[in-house]
């Protein structure tokens, strides 16, 4: 007989197993919200498209809702792959999901090179997800960085969002 769920024991599976959940693409694409048409959320920003994906845009270019779907999913599968290049120790789904989503925004070879990565290959998850609270600064333009952490009216979501994703990432500790 199956134990019950809250009784059964969580572990952690090698990253060359995971697939992003459906859960986790859905939250996604909520949190970076559709345009139809290319734009430049914030100043110094690069073109966006659909889903958040920005390679490639330009400014004038168009897309529906499917094929918006479509290529962040391919955005998804890159981002994946780096991921599992770079992280060798195993992770629980929940971990998977919350990295994956970080480097979605912040880039994968930003991800990959970042403290957060070397502490999971060190096998200290508690401290990668602290490293997840490094990632606050916005670069304006190559003189401006500003600290997402204080107070302003340019990037408290991205504070918001790396506040929400450390949270996760301890309350996946658990």
């Amino acid at each position: 007989m199956t134990p019950p769920v809250s009784t059964q024991f969580k572990a952690r599976v090698a990253v060359t197993l995971l697939t992003m959940s459906a859960a986790a693409f859905v939250a996604r694409m909520q949190t970076e919200g559709y345009s139809d048409r290319a734009i430049i959320p914030t100043k110094g920003d690069v073109p966006t498209i659909g889903f958040g994906t920005t390679e490639g845009v330009k400014m004038g270019d168009s897309i529906t809702p499917v094929l918006a779907l479509e290529r962040a999913l391919r955005d998804v599968n890159k981002f994946e792959g780096a991921l599992k290049r770079c992280v060798k120790v195993p992770l629980f789904q929940e971990e998977y999901d919350l990295y994956l989503d970080l480097s979605y925004n912040i880039g994968s070879g930003a991800f990959c090179s970042s403290t957060i990565v070397s502490r999971l290959n060190a096998r200290d998850y508690q401290g990668a997800c602290e490293g997840i609270l490094m990632w606050k600064m916005y670069t304006v333009d190559p003189k401006t960085k500003i600290d997402c952490s204080k107070p302003n009216k340019v990037c408290a979501g991205l504070w918001t969002n790396r506040l929400a994703l450390h949270e996760r990432c301890m309350k996946a500790q658990l």
